[in-house]
């Protein structure tokens, strides 16, 4: 079959994954934020003054993590596409497990990130273990991907 060059599709993805990180980098920088700012009770003094107090951090970190669930999505909806597109069916590279576990991590964490409150002290730990286990999980992906990405190089 003559099919066009997904190689588009890959620089989308490719920009996908770079803002996935950089989203998780900003999560865990407004995570320690909020972290600090609990245990001492007060605005930790390293909280720029435009960002304001917990109040605004706490939205900050819940619009990130709105935009790093979108891009995982969309990053496996690319996979999906692009993998079929060009192979005609999946699981030809442990990419795949290592995808579909950052997505489970991803949507872990936002679900436990929702439940959070005084009245469910079981969700934080859970949040927090799986962002944990999301730097795993972003590595094995990130590691598994390169691998991928040379398959469909010229």
């Amino acid at each position: 079959m003559n099919l066009p060059s997904f190689l588009w599709l890959w620089k989308i993805a490719a920009w996908s994954m770079g803002l996935s990180l950089l989203a998780y980098l900003l999560l865990a920088i407004t995570g320690i934020w909020m972290f600090r700012a609990r245990i001492s009770l007060q605005k930790p003094s390293f909280i720029p003054p435009f960002i304001g107090g917990r109040r605004e951090v706490l939205m900050l970190h819940y619009i990130i993590g709105s935009c790093i669930v979108s891009l995982v999505l969309f990053l496996l909806l690319i996979g999906i596409i692009g993998t079929l597109g060009h192979f005609g069916s999946l699981g030809h590279s442990p990419h795949l497990f290592a995808g579909l576990t950052v997505v489970a991590l991803v949507l872990l964490s936002a679900g436990s990130a929702l439940q959070i409150s005084a009245e469910r002290p079981w969700a934080r730990p859970i949040h927090i273990g799986a962002n944990i286990a999301l730097l795993i999980g972003f590595t094995w992906v990130s590691l598994t991907g390169w691998s991928v990405v040379q398959k469909y190089l010229p």
